[in-house]
């Protein structure tokens, strides 16, 4: 059973800046594709970025530029640089792997972006 860990969440002021990871045992967040969702209150669950399993990254138009997803191969994580944060990025964030098989998701970190 796969387990994603998330963390890095907090509140910032708004043009602040945030750094998630998303961990996991084993191999998987370096051999699969991953995505961090994220869910504000009230809201869908929408997708953030997404990276796949050989470094092809996509991002939602409300954050491109902003966002950056990555992998840290040392540390065996994926991570979400935030940049410029605004109140509206205010959410859960969400770790997520689909291998085609089956869907893990983390608990989710809070992210909160207020004055």
């Amino acid at each position: 059973q796969v387990q994603l860990v998330e963390s890095g969440g907090g509140w910032v002021q708004p043009g602040g800046f945030l750094r998630l990871s998303c961990a996991a045992s084993g191999s998987i967040l370096s051999s699969k594709g991953v995505a961090w969702y994220r869910q504000a209150p009230g809201s869908q669950r929408e997708v953030v970025a997404t990276i796949t399993s050989n470094g092809r990254t996509n991002y939602a138009d409300s954050v491109k530029g902003r966002f950056f997803i990555g992998r840290d191969y040392a540390k065996n994580t994926v991570y979400l640089e935030m940049n410029s944060l605004k109140p509206e990025d205010t959410a859960l964030y969400y770790c997520n792997i689909n291998d085609g098989l089956n869907t893990y998701w983390g608990q989710g970190t809070q992210v909160t972006v207020s004055s």
